[in-house]
């Protein structure tokens, strides 16, 4: 027959084991103040606190909607850095484009055909490297993808800065910007 002496450690031995497997993975407070000495950024002033309820530990700095990988996954979907003098020259082309697509809009007229006609009055070359002008992206409604009518354009001055530019019934659009690392000018769809 066991002695109380021997049950009484069995108990303590079996609490004690039950407490530090309940602990484990917890950062606790006396870890934090530790740690608060150990480099700039650390403690208190964090913004970001790995202890917080919720808190995953694998979401990158900057990552939209904090999910793992969201800033590698999403690369595609990141454009280019211009020049300073590039992004002028984009600039100043996108103010030639935009009354353009603005007349066409108001027209009705926004078929990729007439559109890049349009363009080509302005003295831009069709090409990969120039300008392209193709319908816009199928889109996913009421379970079925269908095309919207409309035209998307691409403008490539440089091999760092783009002219991106739609026209549509409903509204059109002219921005500068970088090109997009797998589809150049062009935005990529989502899914990726």
């Amino acid at each position: 027959m066991p002695t109380s002496t021997s049950v009484q450690r069995t108990v303590l031995v079996g609490a004690i084991l039950i407490l530090t497997l309940g602990a484990c993975g917890q950062q606790r407070a006396s870890d934090l103040a530790a740690g608060a000495g150990a480099g700039a950024g650390a403690g208190a002033g964090s913004s970001a606190s790995p202890s917080a309820p919720g808190a995953s530990p694998y979401v990158e700095p900057g990552a939209g909607d904090g999910a793992p990988h969201y800033n590698e996954n999403n690369a595609y979907r990141r454009t280019g850095e211009m020049s300073p003098a590039h992004e002028r020259d984009a600039e100043r082309e996108a103010v030639r484009i935009e009354p353009v697509l603005k007349r066409l809009w108001e027209q009705g007229k926004w078929d990729p055909a007439t559109v890049r006609t349009a363009l080509l009055e302005l003295g831009y070359e069709e090409g990969d490297d120039a300008l392209t002008v193709r319908e816009m992206l199928p889109r996913f409604k009421d379970n079925e993808y269908h095309t919207p009518e409309g035209a998307s354009v691409g403008l490539r001055v440089h091999p760092d800065a783009c002219v991106t530019a739609f026209v549509q019934k409903s509204n059109y659009g002219v921005q500068t910007n970088g090109p997009y690392l797998e589809t150049g000018c062009f935005e990529p769809p989502y899914g990726h």
